[in-house]
């Protein structure tokens, strides 16, 4: 019996060390999930947004539907500033909407994760050439 190796108490040490190790990998998954849902969430509201204006007649209304429209299509959860449009609102000119938005990294602190990131949305689309401004 004199070389025989007592393992009593190994799972237990493994245990300690691997268990927060996995923790810490799951928030690293969960924080990295928010980013790449907040970008999609971007995107989209920005697509919607630039396909609003394009259907508006002059520049000021073009504004306020793509701001209205990104504001609708964006989840509570995620913070914003307002839409910016920019292009030439005329026929067969390109109209862009860009749009910030604030991914949180709140309750993510185990990881060394604090504050916030920023995620950028952007979309353009083209004004018809033959539409009618006058109306």
């Amino acid at each position: 019996m004199r070389g025989r190796c007592d393992d009593s108490g190994a799972m237990a040490v493994e245990v300690v060390i691997l268990v927060p190790l996995l923790v810490m990998i799951m928030v690293l998954v969960v924080a990295f999930g928010r980013y790449v849902s907040a970008e999609g969430d971007s995107q989209a509201a920005a697509r919607e947004a630039v396909r609003a204006a394009t259907l508006e007649r002059d520049p000021a209304s073009a504004a306020v539907a793509a701001r209205a429209t990104a504001t609708a299509m964006l989840p509570a959860s995620l913070s914003c500033q307002p839409a910016v449009l920019t292009g030439d609102f005329a026929p067969g000119g390109t109209v862009t909407v860009e749009l910030t938005c604030a991914v949180s990294w709140e309750n993510l602190g185990l990881i060394g994760l604090s504050g916030t990131a920023e995620v950028r949305g952007t979309s353009s689309a083209p004004l018809d050439t033959y539409r009618r401004t006058d109306l």
